[in-house]
């Protein structure tokens, strides 16, 4: 589990297809391997990835070539950066909100908007994620615990409000119009979805 709270900005060092449906990924990122070891998780891009090999500041975790393809891992590529959390604690404080890093779809950087002291950003997205994401509700974008300004049934868009912080330490801060993003809707939402509709559910009609 995570907060969507980003450590720090890592730098992918290489993504190898390996035979069959599987990659490998390594990534610098110094903050997020001090301690980290075989087995830990650690969210690239709001992807919940395993820990395989640590090296002098680096890690390798195995990718599924269907997350490469269902996420915006998928595009990068050696130079990449890339936003970095490990696995929250039991003692940490709960900054963001609770991200698992598995991602429901991916989104697209629809438009952006600098104002004085923050930048608005609208991201486009399928009615399959729409129908989770609520004003002033959280959500997960490139694993960044986002609250949603808004929300345009019309155009498909939510809206964004990203702080200096944000955008200087963070993927968003580089993303331009058109760029893929990872998105991960508040779990509470789906389990809701699930309890009202469920064929064995009171509320879904059984008597």
């Amino acid at each position: 589990m995570f907060t969507g709270i980003v450590e720090e900005l890592g730098t992918v060092e290489s993504l190898d297809l390996l035979e069959g449906d599987a990659a490998r990924l390594t990534i610098r990122g110094p903050k997020v391997t001090e301690d980290a070891g075989h087995g830990d998780s650690i969210s690239v891009n709001g992807c919940c990835l395993t820990v395989v090999e640590t090296g002098a500041g680096t890690f390798t975790a195995d990718v599924m070539r269907e997350t490469l393809r269902r996420t915006s891992l998928g595009g990068v590529e050696k130079g990449s950066t890339v936003n970095l959390e490990r696995a929250v604690t039991a003692h940490a404080r709960l900054g963001g909100h609770i991200v698992q890093g598995h991602v429901d779809g991916v989104g697209t950087i629809a438009s952006r908007e600098p104002a004085e002291h923050w930048e608005v950003v609208r991201v486009a997205a399928g009615p399959e994620i729409l129908k989770y994401v609520a004003e002033k509700g959280s959500i997960a974008v490139d694993g960044v615990s986002l609250t949603v300004t808004d929300v345009d049934d019309a155009t498909s868009t939510f809206g964004i409000s990203l702080i200096p912080t944000t955008l200087e330490l963070t993927v968003l801060g580089r993303n331009t119009i058109g760029d893929t993003v990872n998105l991960e809707v508040d779990v509470i939402a789906k389990y809701v979805e699930r309890l009202l509709t469920a064929p064995n559910s009171v509320a879904g009609g059984n008597e």
